[in-house]
């Protein structure tokens, strides 16, 4: 209870605070998309919203791209937080070459394709060609920046710069509609307007960014000159599991884009183009829990902490899903209001196919929130068959699948359905996953997670411990002492380790309880493990670094910082960082 009480306590504050963050980042291309779509459908006209719906494809090969670079780098960034911290700024520097290299081959074969017609393959009537031509062209001067900046958005996070995040997301979002407006319908540019407004609002998004880095204060500096450059191949090794699901959504995209064509219509396109312009602004909710998910789940497993990778999953599963429901019910109860942003006229076919849609899409959004949490857990853990099996199922075989079975007979209806079912199909998968690695189905959370045994060490090899005031400080020592005996800890190691911790508590509680009006506590972690120490401290206070103080003995000889400077000598290594907004010290004797 004291665990529940406290330390998952201050995982879910710190999971909802990063979540508004991650969120924006997920969530500017869909409202960069939705105000596209009302552009189009509103003053081009329904082949211009062909053409967005058209466009889907590379999004979401662009969106896999960026994913893959984000999701790779940050696994090696937790990673090299808790070890090799010395390695993250050359891993910042690959990231960005990498991205940028990426995005400009792609931003110059889709401006190719479009100029030399080989848009054919997806589209041969006009004017639905002469569309997708145009609005390519003007989206591709935007996709440097959109790659680079997404990378940019993830490490500013990981420095807990939000505000710097905020403030671009919104200009971002504020500069798409100015331009919007002038390109569409002060200029009449048509659908290469629409494509450039987003282009260049990408472009304030990235300069915002960048201006952090280009200032000297960043924490991370980028540099032509990097030393590590195996880290390329291991960013792509640990990410594309995490991408491989946008990257096998594209391939869907291509193939339920020709059963709608085929079984339904151009109508069919336009009222699924409408539906996933309105609802890629609610699916970021889920996409950054993933997000969220994934930084922690990194660092957990960076430091080998079994519980709070359990905690982790508990909260994005329970108050979460709450938040996904949420979101379910707003969409369903708004079918006819958001149907008519697009689509005035009832009695069109478009009308009522786009409706249905609205109430049936979001239902598959609970499934897929497990769907997402478990792919990236399994990502993170390197559970190399689930973390590629379950986003080739949910980004493709599911959803291909049941639209083959439905789409001929029930028409739009059918690719509803498939979705959900889709999403019926991953559960399954996750649960006979979970079987076969236990030998038994799942009775608990943890057993769900299957989590491997290198990872951490088991519970009576670690001891947890929650100080709220100076009383509980005075037994911090006595409960440590007691559990190094328990390991036959030699008796100099444990009187030092009750002594460092008693120490290092006393001074959160003394200094930092007391600079705000919040409600604090320490959360101590003690394990053992071969034959070390090790002793890891986290509150959510305002950031103070102990060696700051070292540096700064007193030279009148006053005694300030004594207890510090003593943990600092008798202990093998004392390791300080502000992770994500928390203050982490780390003791191993």
């Amino acid at each position: 209870m004291e665990r529940i009480s406290s330390d998952y306590k201050l995982l879910t504050g710190l999971y909802f605070r990063l979540l508004p963050y991650q969120i924006l980042l997920i969530v500017i291309n869909a409202v960069n998309g939705i105000i596209d779509s009302l552009y189009a459908s509103n003053v081009i006209g329904q082949t211009a919203m062909s053409a967005i719906g058209l466009f889907g494809p590379f999004n979401h090969f662009l969106y896999a791209a960026g994913m893959m670079l984000v999701s790779g780098s940050q696994i090696l960034y937790g990673r090299y937080l808790a070890n090799d911290r010395e390695k993250i700024s050359d891993l910042f520097s690959v990231n960005l070459m990498i991205s940028f290299a990426l995005s400009l081959v792609t931003a110059l074969l889709l401006a190719a394709a479009a100029l030399t017609g080989a848009m054919r393959f997806m589209v041969s009537q006009q004017p639905d060609l002469q569309m997708l031509n145009r609005y390519i062209l003007g989206q591709a001067p935007g996709i440097p920046p959109m790659l680079m900046g997404q990378q940019l958005f993830a490490f500013l996070s990981l420095e807990n710069q939000t505000r710097r995040t905020m403030t671009a997301s919104v200009v971002c979002f504020a500069a798409n509609v100015v331009f919007d407006h002038l390109f569409v319908l002060v200029f009449s540019m048509g659908p290469f307007g629409l494509g450039f407004a987003t282009a260049l609002s990408n472009w304030v998004f990235f300069a915002i960014l960048a201006a952090w880095y280009l200032s000297g204060k960043s924490e991370w500096k980028f540099s032509l000159r990097v030393r590590r450059w195996d880290d390329a191949a291991r960013i792509v090794r640990l990410g594309y599991p995490g991408a491989l699901s946008r990257f096998m959504e594209m391939f869907r995209c291509l193939i339920v884009n020709y059963l709608i064509l085929k079984y339904v219509g151009s109508a069919g396109i336009a009222s699924f183009s409408a539906s996933n312009s309105v609802l890629a602004v609610f699916w970021p909710v889920a996409f950054g829990m993933m997000a969220v998910s994934r930084m922690l789940f990194s660092i957990s497993i960076g430091e080998e902490d079994r519980r709070s990778l359990v905690d982790t999953m508990k909260i994005a599963l329970t108050r979460g899903t709450l938040l996904i429901f949420a979101v379910v019910a707003v969409l369903v109860s708004l079918a006819v209001p958001l149907t008519r942003l697009f689509y005035r006229n009832a009695a069109e076919p478009v009308y009522q196919m786009t409706v249905t849609g609205f109430r049936l899409m979001p239902l598959c959004m609970p499934l897929a929130q497990l769907s997402l949490q478990f792919a990236c857990y399994a990502q993170t853990a390197e559970k190399r068959a689930l973390s590629v099996a379950l986003p080739m199922v949910d980004g493709m075989i599911g959803v291909v699948l049941f639209s083959l079975l439905l789409i001929p007979s029930l028409k739009m209806n059918g690719l509803y359905l498939a979705n959900i079912l889709n999403g019926v199909l991953c559960a399954a998968l996750i649960t006979f996953s979970a079987r076969a690695a236990l030998k038994r189905f799942p009775r608990s959370l943890e057993d769900l997670m299957a989590i491997p045994a290198r990872i951490g060490v088991s519970e009576d090899e670690r001891l947890d411990i929650t100080v709220r005031s100076m009383d509980e400080v005075i037994t911090v020592s006595q409960r440590v002492i007691a559990f190094c005996r328990t390991h036959d800890i030699d008796r100099r190691r444990t009187f030092f380790a009750g002594l460092c911790l008693e120490e290092m508590a006393g001074n959160v509680v003394s200094h930092g309880f007391v600079k705000d009006r919040k409600h604090h506590s320490v959360d101590i972690r003690v394990v053992h493990k071969d034959g070390a120490i090790i002793m890891s401290m986290r509150d959510n206070c305002i950031a103070f670094n102990p060696a700051d103080r070292v540096k700064a003995m007193e030279p009148d000889g006053s005694g300030k910082n004594v207890g510090i400077q003593l943990v600092y000598r008798i202990a093998d290594d004392v390791s300080y960082q502000n992770l994500l907004g928390l203050n982490v010290l780390t003791i191993r004797i």
